[in-house]
Parts: C-alpha cells; structure tokens; sequence
C-alpha cells in the first residue's frame, strides 16, 4: 500500500546553505577591502600635494622614503643593498615591473634622486611619485 501525506503536514525549513554561503562572501569582501585600504598607507608620511596627479588603481612595487631619509618596502625598513636586491628580483621576473616612489614631502631629494638612479641602473623605466590631491600652496 502506498502511503501519501497530508497536505497540512508539510514541514517548511529554513535553508541555512545560502545564508552561510552570503556571510562567507561578505566577509571575504570586507578583508580584502581592509587589506587593500591599509597596505599603501601603513607608513606615515606627508606626501606633496598635486592638482594634476592621477589616480592608479594597480598593484605596484611601492618603496617609502621617509623624512629621515630612510627607505621602506611595505611596512619595513630596509637598507640600500636589500631594496636593490628586491628590485633587481621583481624586474627579474616581471618585464613589466613598476614602481610607487613615496616620499614625505620633507625628505632630502638626494634620497629620492638615488632611488631613481638605482631604478634606471636595474632597468626599472615605470617609475610613478606619488602624492595627495589638493591644491599646491
């Protein structure tokens, strides 16, 4: 005998999957948006202001000078053979290698021009100062 069921005892669920699904993705979005917005201003410095400078969106070599004239690579300080040597790395495996020099708007330009000249001797011709939007005083 074939047993059928009652129409009123159909039993309604709630379906956890999506919803665990969603939260995953949210959060996902949410620390990779954290990460991004906290990588390129980890290193405190002032930049210069430009009325001109334009937006880059790209993920690149970005190298700090701070006041002090000391260069750092992400969060790090390093000294000038170790940023030559992660130079000559990173244009070692990408031909397109590009480069974000931030400096403090009060950092020796000795310090910046010998970043660039340690960037034209390793070959390194995508090369972008970076600064803040605003009007320049």
């Amino acid at each position: 005998m074939i047993k059928l069921k009652k129409r009123g005892e159909e039993t309604t669920g709630l379906m956890l999957s999506p919803m665990i699904d969603m939260i995953f993705l949210l959060l996902i979005f949410f620390i990779v948006s954290a990460m991004y917005m906290t990588e390129s201003n980890a290193i405190q410095v002032k930049l210069p202001k430009s009325a001109t400078g334009a937006l880059q969106n790209t993920e690149l070599f970005n190298v700090t000078v701070k006041e002090d004239g000391s260069y750092w690579l992400q969060n790090a300080a390093v000294d000038e053979r170790a940023l030559i040597n992660r130079i000559k790395e990173g244009a070692r495996e990408d031909k397109n290698f590009a480069v974000i020099i931030r400096a403090d708007e009060r950092a020796p330009y000795g310090y910046v021009i010998r970043l660039l000249d340690i960037l034209k001797k390793e070959g390194v011709h995508k090369v972008s100062l970076a600064t803040d939007r605003g009007k320049t005083p």
